[in-house]
């Protein structure tokens, strides 16, 4: 076992881990062929197989569970190590690793460009990826932090809100709801929705506010992103509940009208999340004391869930 390299235990993880070698070596960044050769080698140092094909699915062998374990002890301590040299350097080196919700790409970015600025030797990987592949790599503990609309409710976890998130109904211009004042909200039962992908934290957000209220919710579509799903209300073919953090660049184009329904905007919250007793390096530390902050400075993103924006929409609906 003293020939097997951390790289190939990397590969050996991920394959276990997405039980597919193409999706290995797509999130390595690898090619199939190098990814098939680096298993062979290891297999042949192992000495015994650590895959079997069933069909068109893999599993892993009693050798290969136990490889699993293995290499992810050897994984956490090298991490540990990482963390305790870093935690020695201070901020000058080190890593930070964040996995956030895809609507975070509306604001993520802007928050870490500053940090990166500031301290231009520390290594940073940001994931966008949806809240099922999120929770997957949290449960894993694959990164440092990690960014939810609505923090898991079955993992042990911590978690500091950083942010506001204002939810809005949002509907295509020449929607006849356009420019009225204080629509009831009993009137959303007429209206067919445009919604995420269920565990989305935006569609629990609405259907519990909707079923609250026994507010039957009429889907028309569901899509699993906010671009395609703006590019719906678009096409007319429904109103949706959006995070007004996704409409930000939108705002100027006239193409969404932002309604002017009771109960919303409905005010959320992104939250910093970590598994509960994680050791937090000095680099995660600092970042998230730096989100902290921000939101802090940026007022919350405003505390009456980002009026400049609603009063444009309403404007434009006039």
């Amino acid at each position: 076992m003293r020939h097997v390299t951390l790289h190939q235990l990397r590969i050996f993880e991920a394959i276990a881990r997405r039980k597919n070698f193409t999706r290995a070596a797509e999130e390595l960044f690898l090619t199939q062929p190098t990814v098939s050769a680096q298993i062979k080698q290891l297999t042949d140092i192992v000495g015994m197989p650590l895959f079997e094909q069933i069909g068109k699915r893999i599993f892993l062998t009693v050798a290969g569970e136990v490889l699993y374990k293995t290499g992810r002890n050897i994984f956490e301590q090298v991490a540990l190590f990482e963390m305790t040299i870093a935690d020695m350097q201070g901020l000058k080196k080190g890593s930070l690793r964040i996995s956030t919700v895809s609507t975070t790409k509306y604001f993520m970015p802007r928050f870490l460009g500053p940090f990166c600025h500031s301290y231009p030797s520390i290594d940073v990987s940001m994931q966008i990826l949806n809240r099922e592949k999120i929770l997957e790599r949290l449960s894993e503990n694959l990164d440092d932090l990690y960014v939810f609309g609505q923090p898991p409710e079955n993992l042990d976890v911590e978690y500091q809100a950083f942010l506001t998130n204002p939810l809005v109904v949002v509907a295509p211009r020449n929607h006849p709801l356009a420019g009225k004042k204080k629509i009831p909200l009993q009137r959303l039962a007429e209206e067919h929705f445009i919604i995420r992908e269920a565990g989305s934290g935006t569609r629990m957000a609405t259907e519990r506010l909707l079923e609250q209220h026994g507010i039957p919710i009429r889907v028309r579509l569901e899509l699993g992103n906010n671009e395609a799903i703006k590019q719906a209300i678009i096409a007319g073919l429904g109103i949706a509940v959006l995070s007004a953090h996704a409409l930000v660049l939108d705002n100027a184009s006239g193409e969404f009208n932002i309604l002017d329904v009771e109960g919303f905007p409905l005010q959320r919250h992104w939250y910093a999340v970590y598994p509960t007793g994680k050791q937090l390096s000095i680099v995660a530390r600092a970042f998230l004391d730096y989100l902290l902050g921000e939101g802090e400075r940026l007022g919350n993103i405003d505390a009456s869930g980002m009026p400049h924006l609603l009063s444009a929409g309403r404007e434009g609906a006039a």
